[in-house]
C-alpha cells in the first residue's frame, strides 16, 4: 500500500517486527509507513473513517483482535480480515460489529510472497458502502492485468472468504494434478528431472501457460546445493508428505454441504492425508504388491498424452469450483459474478492461468452456464483430448502409478456425460432394505415396491422422503 502512495500504519504486539518493517519501508524510497506499538495509538493515528486490515491466524487470534480494536473504533470505521477464515465466522463478526456501526469486510488475498509485494488478487465481500470506501485502495494494490485490476466487489459478508476458500480448493486439484503428471513422466516415460524441467517449460508456453506449470519447471531444475548433502536435485529430496491449512478440507466439507461432486479436490485432499501416512505406507511397501514392469509405451506419445490429460483434467478441477460457488451464491443470494472471479485469478494469485481468459468468456456467454464441462469451447477441449485422457489413466493404473485426481477427473466427465448412470440400482436398493420409495421414468410420483413377501405396504411413500437432502 505504502509503495503505491497510500500512508500505512501498522500495528504488531512484536517490536522487532514493527521495527523490521518500517526499516524496510525506508530502505525501500523512504515509503509513507509508520509503526505503533499501542492499539490505542494505532487506532488515533487513522483518518476516519479509519480502514483497517488485520492478518493474524484464523479462529480465535481474529476474535481478540477485533476485540481490541472495536474498543477504539467509532461508527463507520472499517476492519479487513485479510486471512483464510471460515466465511461462517465472517458473518458472525460483521453481525457483531454492525451493533457498533462498525463494517466488516472478509476479504481473501491470494499471491504468497510475490503476490504479497508485487501485488496480489483480492477477493472482498461485505457491505458494499465499505467496499466502495475500500475500492480506490485495492484496485492500485491488486495485482493489474490487461482488464484491469484483480479485485473486484465479490458480494455480501462471506462471500469473499467464499470465494478464496474456493480458489484453494482448486489449487489443491491443481497442484495433485501436476504432481501426478510428474510421476508418470519420470515413472512411466523414465524422463530425467532435466527433461521434466523442460516439458513443464514447453508446456508453459501453450494451453498449459500458467503459474503452477511455470514454479513446476523451476522446481525440477533446482539443485540441491545444500553443504555435505551430496548433491543430486532438491525436489528428490523432499521428504513425500504435504501439509496444509484447512482451506482444502473447507472447500470438500461445503460441496458435500451444498451436494455439489467435487471429486479432482477431494481426491487431491486424501492424498495429503495419504501422504502424512508416511510411516504407515514405508511398512505397506514390503508387503502389497503391484505391477512389476511398466507398459512398453514410446515416451513422446506419453508426454503427448499427459499434456493432454492434464488440460482436460484442470478443467474438470476449474468446473468443480465454479459449480461450488455458484450452489452458495445461490442459496444466499451473493449474486457472485463467475466471468469475474476467473477475470480477477488471472494474475497475482496461485493458481493464476492462461485458460481463465476462456473460463470468464464462458460465463459472459452465459452467466447461467450449469457447468464448464458444457460450454461449447471447453466441450469441444474435452471431446478432442478424452481418448488421450483414458490412455493416461490406463497407463496408470497398468503400471501400478496412483492418479486418484486424473482418475477422478475422468469418472467426473464420464459420469456427467451420461444421460442414465446406475443409481437405478442404488435406490432400488435403498427402496429395498429402507422402504426409501423411488420415481418411474415412465410416469410421475413416488413408489414403493413389495419385493418380497417379507415387506410390507409402508402407506404414505411421501412422509418416508421427509428429511431427504
Amino acid at each position: 500500500m505504502a509503495s503505491h502512495g497510500f500512508s500505512v500504519a501498522v500495528c504488531n504486539r512484536s517490536q522487532d517486527k514493527i521495527d523490521l518493517t518500517v526499516k524496510r519501508a525506508e530502505n525501500e524510497g523512504r515509503l509513507p509507513l509508520y509503526g505503533f506499538k499501542e492499539i490505542s495509538e494505532f487506532v488515533n493515528s487513522l483518518k476516519t473513517p479509519r480502514k483497517i486490515v488485520i492478518l493474524v491466524q484464523a479462529g480465535k487470534p481474529v476474535d481478540e483482535t477485533i476485540e481490541k480494536l472495536a474498543q477504539f473504533l467509532e461508527e463507520g470505521d472499517i476492519i479487513i480480515d485479510g486471512g483464510n477464515e471460515w466465511f461462517p465466522n465472517s458473518v458472525r463478526r460483521a453481525e457483531t460489529l454492525q451493533s457498533k456501526g462498525i463494517h466488516f469486510i472478509g476479504m481473501g488475498i491470494s499471491g504468497g510472497e510475490e503476490g504479497a509485494r508485487n501485488g496480489p488478487s483480492l477477493m472482498p465481500g461485505g457491505p458494499r458502502e465499505a467496499f466502495e470506501q475500500l475500492e480506490p485502495i485495492i484496485t492500485k494494490c491488486a495485482a493489474q492485468v490487461d482488464d484491469g485490476p484483480c479485485t473486484t466487489y465479490i458480494g455480501p459478508i462471506g462471500s469473499g472468504n467464499y470465494v478464496k476458500m474456493v480458489h484453494n480448493g482448486i489449487e489443491y486439484g491443481d497442484m495433485q494434478l501436476i504432481a501426478e503428471i510428474y510421476d508418470i513422466l519420470k515413472h512411466a516415460a523414465g524422463l530425467s528431472n532435466d527433461e521434466i524441467s523442460q516439458t513443464f517449460a514447453d508446456w508453459n508456453t501453450s494451453e498449459l501457460e500458467s503459474f503452477l506449470i511455470e514454479i513446476t519447471a523451476n522446481i525440477m531444475a533446482k539443485p540441491d546445493d545444500l553443504p555435505g548433502a551430496g548433491g543430486g536435485y532438491l525436489v528428490d529430496k523432499i521428504l513425500d508428505k504435504t501439509g496444509m491449512k484447512g482451506t482444502g478440507r473447507w472447500t470438500i466439507q461445503e460441496a458435500a454441504e451444498r451436494n455439489v461432486p467435487a471429486p479432482t479436490m477431494a481426491a487431491a485432499l486424501d492424498t495429503r492425508y495419504l501422504s502424512g501416512r508416511k510411516t504407515e505406507r514405508v511398512a505397506a511397501s514390503a508387503i502389497l504388491h503391484g505391477p512389476t514392469e511398466i507398459p512398453n509405451v514410446e515416451r513422446s506419445q506419453i508426454i503427448e498424452d499427459a499434456k493432454h490429460a492434464l488440460f482436460a483434467s484442470k478443467i474438470c478441477s476449474y468446473a468443480q469450483g465454479m459449480c461450488l460457488i455458484k450452489a452458495a451464491s445461490d442459496e444466499f443470494s451473493w449474486n457472485v459474478d463467475l466471468g469475474e472471479c476467473a477475470r480477477i485469478w488471472k494474475g497475482g494469485c496461485i493458481i493464476r492461468a492462461g485458460f481463465l481468459d476462456r473460463i470468464k468468456a464462458a460465463y459472459v456467454r452465459d452467466p447461467e452456464l450449469p457447468n464448464l464441462l458444457v460450454d461449447p469451447d471447453f466441450a469441444a477441449e474435452l471431446n478432442r483430448r478424452h481418448t488421450a485422457w483414458r490412455r493416461i489413466v490406463s497407463l496408470c493404473i497398468a503400471s501400478g502409478i496412483s492418479c486418484p485426481s486424473l482418475s477422478s477427473s475422468i469418472a467426473y466427465y464420464d459420469a456427467y456425460r451420461r444421460e442414465r448412470l446406475p443409481a437405478n440400482l442404488t435406490q432400488a436398493q435403498r427402496d429395498y432394505f429402507g422402504g426409501h420409495s423411488y420415481e418411474r421414468i415412465d410416469r410421475a410420483g413416488n413408489f414403493h415396491a413389495i419385493w418380497t413377501d417379507a415387506h410390507k405396504d409402508i402407506g404414505n411413500v411421501n412422509e418416508r422422503n421427509a428429511g431427504n437432502l
